[in-house]
């Protein structure tokens, strides 16, 4: 499954948006323009979906509470919006999910933030409006979803499960390379790929060996003088790593354990694992860092190649990744996946290119030079910094 339509009010930086997903997006815009923020919808959602530790009050007290979620340019509408359109394939016409969530303060008593506005529809049949009859007589309902609660989701399960199975990846290679000596608390969900070996060891032999060869061949073409790519557990410690082999003047190479793995390539290990590890929505912050440009540019190609392998003739898994790579963006074959975000007096805005910018990406312009000059803040040359 993947969400084709994105609909926001009141979301952070966002007074409004209204947006068409793909398979693969991109999304490029100035420094605090939102971008991060943008992908926080989606974590929003699989932390509200989420039965077991989860739920709309606890994904709310993640990000501080209502105040810091609802948008400074709200006007008169007090509640946050968030819509999305759910596809089974990429060539639906129609979607086959519909989901509503809309939220406010009570504005009273303990100032409760309660569901205003909730609602299912599949293939175009209404499943339930909230707040229903029940709602009314016990407004306490509605400190919690539907979304949440396993006696009301089990006729929109399906969409629950895909929400729930939302990964977000920033991995931090430090993290990674010295877990025996920080061996401190991994965060919930692992977002920067600290418990990456155990989430490796954790995995069947045989789903194991088949993900570690594709990553096997996409550092071949990577990584200068790369050769093979192992998994181990340290037969005194228990301890798991990496073990890379690479091409030397010795006979049996040079092998090397992660922690003497550079940065670039323990991200990018990490991020074709992620893209393997599931079949949700995968989120990456900004994938080209660390790595050089000869290999960011083809960070689109290789997304592609591997889930292409894990199921021939699909998609497998949407893909959302922020970037301020020239780099990538000039590499990408699908100029629509680029949503662009614009600051401004009302807000951030979202876009795709528009018929003008299509133009001029047809005509030879690659998209790098068509839209990342709207990046640009207006103001730069103006910085002392730059006189």
């Amino acid at each position: 499954m993947l969400i084709t339509r994105l609909k926001l009010r009141n979301w952070r930086n966002f007074r409004q948006v209204d947006v068409a997903l793909g398979p693969r997006g991109y999304v490029i815009g100035a420094n605090a323009s939102g971008k991060s923020n943008l992908l926080d919808v989606f974590r929003f959602l699989r932390t509200v979906a989420q039965s077991e530790g989860g739920g709309l009050q606890k994904a709310l007290k993640e990000r501080g509470g209502l105040s810091k979620l609802r948008s400074l340019h709200a006007r008169r509408e007090p509640d946050v919006r968030i819509e999305i359109e759910v596809c089974e394939l990429l060539e639906d016409s129609q979607p086959r999910w519909r989901y509503v969530l809309s939220f406010k303060s009570e504005g009273k008593g303990q100032q409760r933030v309660l569901v205003q506005e909730e609602s299912v529809d599949k293939d175009g049949e209404v499943l339930f409006r909230r707040p229903d009859r029940d709602d009314k007589h016990d407004p306490a309902r509605l400190t919690q979803t539907f979304l949440e609660q396993i006696n009301t989701n089990a006729k929109f399960r399906e969409l629950v499960d895909f929400l729930s199975a939302t990964t977000y990846l920033h991995l931090v290679p430090q993290l990674l390379k010295h877990s025996d000596e920080i061996s401190g608390r991994i965060i919930e969900n692992d977002p920067f790929g600290q418990g990456l070996l155990q989430r490796i060891a954790r995995t069947p032999a045989k789903t194991q060996k088949a993900r570690l060869s594709r990553i096997q061949q996409a550092l071949e073409v990577a990584v200068p003088q790369f050769s093979e790519l192992h998994f181990e557990q340290d037969p005194i410690t228990g301890l798991p790593h990496l073990k890379a082999n690479f091409k030397h003047w010795r006979v049996n190479g040079a092998w090397q354990r992660e922690d003497q793995f550079s940065d670039g390539t323990l991200r990018l290990i990490g991020f074709l694992w992620a893209l393997q590890e599931g079949e949700g929505l995968l989120l990456l912050e900004e994938p080209e860092l660390s790595l050089n440009d000869a290999i960011t540019e083809h960070i689109p190609l290789m997304i592609d190649r591997v889930l292409r392998q894990r199921k021939k003739g699909g998609f497998l898994r949407q893909v959302l990744s922020t970037t301020h790579s020239d780099t990538l963006i000039g590499s990408i074959s699908e100029p629509a996946s680029i949503l662009l975000l614009e600051p401004g007096e009302n807000g951030t805005t979202v876009r795709t290119a528009n018929e003008v910018e299509m133009q001029e990406m047809t005509h030879g312009l690659t998209p790098s030079e068509v839209m990342l000059p709207k990046t640009r803040p207006q103001n730069i040359e103006q910085m002392g910094l730059f006189k």
